[in-house]
């Protein structure tokens, strides 16, 4: 199979049938009826209780993105916080890790990347904890565990919230537990080209009732009407007997909600997440294997790890064979991303570059190396074992 990519052809893309045919006849079985309910509804209340019971957490609130959960995570800090302060975060992540760090008045403290796991260096995030410190945003990046015992443990001695972005690590494991189910909330993405995909869409998930309450009306305009807790309505009408008890509006939020449709597809695609996690799993294990360690980093933290995408990052900085490998992987139709998550060092993008020290990315140098020598190619589900061998011969043959 090729698909085009920006007008090339591409042999390897970077996802391929992440929807299926099944996923698509349930969406149009619900269509078929008279009147279909399209919004906000039971499809999406069942797929968020069914993906708790499948994360293990109690509550689980559907949303429109990945990032979207990022903004509603770091809200309901600023609720707890309203004077700011400070949350430490990856230099290795996507945009929007940060970015919702900043919309909500906090100071993102910068980490560098554990080269094995592409996650923050954990020894690094417990140096960085100052009395300013509000909470650890750790992103699980590329299907890694990015977790250590002894951060889980020192953090929960500082009560010092863990929030953990499992956008592209759906299924991973630490210590038995899935990724997303150990800190204080956590952040799902359902893009297409993720584990799993309701077209667009985003989750978040917790054990806190309050948290969950907090979500469910700052994902619908702030209405209280959308808390599910009748002692919560009580309180606000009770506090506001001049106002409309349909229409009380606790805090100036947001439209984040999903629909049916995507409730729909992720019901549909929630019961084979597992095997997919085995078999893009199964897909790492046997590019790792045969790519050539004496060009490239093989010595990846693979427990627990339910792989995203294949990492390809040089052993040693050359310019030169980068230049050569990535005329090779656009010649044979490898699709890529340079500098793996997000775009690479996040201090180097103008959103932020502003706002930080001059040249404050060179005190990341191995989030530095993966900026300019480190890439990702696609894994996922249905790619062949002859795929991935033709994938890491073409890659070995660089010289």
């Amino acid at each position: 199979m090729v698909n085009k990519v920006k007008g090339i052809l591409m042999k390897y893309p970077l996802m391929r049938n992440n929807i299926l045919r099944e996923d698509l006849d349930a969406v149009i079985q619900h269509l078929q009826q008279d009147d279909p309910i399209l919004t906000n509804g039971p499809y999406v209340k069942t797929f968020e209780e069914e993906w708790s019971k499948w994360l293990g957490v109690k509550y689980s609130v559907f949303v429109n993105s990945g990032s979207s959960a990022n903004i509603l995570t770091m809200a309901i800090l600023k609720i707890r916080y309203p004077e700011g302060g400070e949350v430490i975060v990856p230099t290795l992540t996507w945009t929007s890790d940060i970015s919702s760090v900043l919309q909500n008045g906090f100071t993102p403290i910068f980490v560098d990347t554990d080269p094995h796991s592409l996650a923050m260096n954990n020894k690094q995030v417990l140096s960085k904890i100052t009395s300013k410190t509000r909470a650890v945003f750790l992103s699980h990046i590329q299907g890694f565990d990015g977790l250590t015992d002894e951060l889980i443990i020192k953090l929960n001695e500082k009560n010092i919230p863990l929030i953990e972005d499992v956008c592209e690590s759906h299924g991973a494991i630490h210590n038995g537990q899935k990724t997303g189910a150990i800190g204080w909330i956590s952040n799902f993405s359902f893009f297409y080209a993720h584990h799993m995909s309701t077209i667009e869409g985003g989750m978040v998930c917790t054990n806190d009732e309050e948290v969950y309450q907090q979500l469910r009306m700052l994902r619908s305009h702030g209405m209280v009407r959308e808390s599910n807790d009748s002692a919560v309505h009580k309180a606000y009408q009770k506090a506001n007997p001049d106002l409309n008890p349909d229409f009380i509006f606790s805090f100036p939020a947001y439209n984040f909600r999903n629909n049916e449709i995507g409730g729909i597809l992720g019901l549909s695609q929630l019961k084979r997440l597992d095997s997919i996690v085995e078999r893009r799993t199964e897909n790492l294990k046997r590019f790792i294997n045969q790519l050539d360690s004496s060009k490239y980093r093989t010595d990846f933290k693979l427990e627990g790890s339910s792989n995203y995408a294949f990492n390809l990052i040089l052993k040693k900085p050359d310019n030169d064979f980068v230049s050569r490998l990535m005329a090779k992987m656009d010649e044979s139709g490898i699709e890529y991303r340079r500098g793996s998550a997000g775009g690479g060092n996040q201090t180097r993008q103008p959103y932020i570059k502003e706002i930080l020290p001059e040249n404050a990315y060179m005190s990341f140098p191995e989030t530095e190396h993966i900026h300019f020598y480190g890439f990702y190619i696609g894994n996922f589900p249905d790619l062949l074992d002859e795929e991935i061998d033709d994938i890491c011969n073409t890659l070995n043959a660089v010289e």
